[in-house]
This record gives C-alpha cells, structure tokens and sequence, in this order.
C-alpha cells in the first residue's frame, strides 16, 4: 500500500527479477481470486515483500503456474501460489481499507470513501479470521490520529541557539518517533501469521521496517501536505536546522534500517534470501535518493517492476 519496500532493480540479476515478478504476479491472482477485480487494484510490492519473507522463512509446498494476465495478455509469465502469498493478499486488503478509511476522515477524498464501501464486507472476513493483526491495526490508527491532533495545536518549533533548543529537539525527536512506532506496532503484527520461535525476530523486522516507512511516506508527501495544510510530522525537524534536515533524517532512516536488518539476518532464511536483501539493503532507499534529488515526486507515475 505504500510503496516503498521494493528492489533497486539495477543491482539485480536478471534470474532475480523474474524470481520476484513470479511473487509479484502471484500476489495479484491471489488478490484476483480472493478479492476479484477490486482486489487486483491494492497489488503492492510491500504485500510483495512480506510474501517472499514468509515464503522463504517457512518454505510452504507451492505450486508455479504459468498463465497471462489482463494487463498483460500477450505475454505468458510464471507465478508462484502458496498459502504466505494468500496471507500477504489478506494483509493487503485489511491495510488497504483502513488507509481508504483514514483517507476519507482526513481529506473526504470521495475515491477513499468508495473504496472503503468496496472492501468494508471483505475486511470484516478478515477481520474475523486475523483478531490479533486487525485489533494491532485499528488500535494504533486510532493512536496517530490522537497524536497527530495534538501535534496540529503545538506551537511552531524554532532553533535559537541556546539551551531550549536541544530541548525541543528532544521534543520533536520524540514525537516522530511516536508517530513511527505506530506504523511500526500494526506492520509487526502483519509480519507475524502465527505464534512461533522466529515472532520475536519477525516483529522486530516489521515494527522498524514500518517506521522507516512511515517516515518516507512523510517525507515523500512533506511539499504537498504542506500546501494542503495536512499533517505531517516532519515539518517540525525541518525547521530546526533546514541546512541540514536531509542528513538528519537519512542518519533516522539507516538507523531504523540497520536494527530491522540485524532482525532479518537472525532469521534463518535460505531460500530467496538475496533477493530480501537486495530490498532491505538497497531497494528501500530508492525512493529516498529520488526525493532527496527532487526526482519522481509522488503523484507522478513510478514503476519499478
């Protein structure tokens, strides 16, 4: 749903790219077969991503198929199916309904509010089945949006050199990490399908993976929120040292990076294992190094597949 956790597709193989368009293309017929066309319409490579970490930690029997695909009827593609790339699909649709959900609360776009109509019967049969990953979802969505309304009456934050300053540093610091940890909390429950040995490990992968998203999505969105006057939790830091803000949040990022792959490596994973790593070590950066140099901005079209 969000975008950022895909490859950095020249540093990869080409074996490698079609491996990970094997769980791409897997992802969306389950999507389609699940959820029919509308389900389709939610494919991500973060769901991408969270498939091919469960399939290679758990390596379940699966099956790959060859077929074609409406978006591409002319080209015959292999696709994997198992019963991870089923769960990735069920995440996908929870997450995608709360954000249209969200959405509609915050910009009354008409799309989110139609969509969340679209997917309210499906979320509710996910709901039922996933208690623990719906109730982390729901629970820190309600969260940021406290924090974000009690952010929004805040005084605007301003560096002047003496004591206070590191302060409201520690202030702000604070706060994004706040609003990060929220994204982080419902994503690592996502990660964990069951209660086992490798939980630990698997919520940790996903609670610093979904910080480091929520503080890209943050970034990405720091122009347009603030013409729209949305929030956003980065204007805050900007505004501390402006000279300097790209680096600050880089040090964030690879900080956040460095303990969910610390996390990853623990994990016993074999199969497909370059390919997680070229994503974790270099793919999620992507969007980050086409933002820092004003390229791509989101809104236009970007594909990396």
């Amino acid at each position: 749903m969000f975008g950022y956790v895909t490859v950095n597709r020249p540093e990869m193989k080409v074996k490698e790219l079609e491996l990970y368009r094997t769980y791409y293309c897997g992802l969306c017929h389950a999507l389609h077969e699940r959820y029919g066309r509308k389900g389709q319409m939610l494919l991500s490579y973060d769901g991408t991503f969270l498939a091919i970490l469960l399939s290679g930690l758990y390596e379940p029997k699966e099956q790959e198929r060859q077929t074609r695909c409406v978006v591409h009827p002319t080209i015959v593609h292999r696709e994997k199916a198992n019963r991870f790339i089923d769960y990735a699909a069920d995440m996908n649709v929870m997450l995608a309904y709360r954000k249209a959900v969200d959405d509609w609360k915050d910009e009354k776009k008409p799309s989110a509010r139609a969509l969340a109509a679209l997917l309210r019967k499906d979320y509710t049969r996910i709901r039922d089945r996933y208690p623990r990953q719906e109730k982390a979802l729901a629970k820190n969505i309600r969260a940021l949006r406290r924090l974000e309304e009690e952010t929004l009456d805040m005084e605007p934050v301003s560096g002047n050199g003496d004591d206070s300053y590191a302060v409201r540093l520690q202030e702000v610091l604070s706060r994004i990490d706040r609003a990060a940890g929220y994204t982080g909390n419902f994503l690592a429950e996502m990660c964990v399908p069951h209660r086992d040995r490798w939980e630990q490990d698997l919520r940790t992968v996903g609670f610093y993976l979904g910080k480091f998203i929520y503080l890209m999505d943050a970034y990405d969105d720091l122009e347009e929120d603030e013409k729209k006057g949305s929030f956003n939790v980065l204007p805050a830091l900007r505004d501390l040292d402006r000279e300097h803000f790209d680096d600050t949040l880089k040090g964030i990022l690879l900080d956040t990076a460095a303990i969910c792959c610390r996390a990853f490596e623990r994990l016993p994973i074999v199969r497909d294992v370059e390919l997680l790593r070229n994503i974790l070590y270099s793919g999620i950066w992507v969007r980050f190094s086409q933002i820092r140099k004003g390229e791509n901005r989101k809104g236009r079209k970007w594909n990396l597949i």
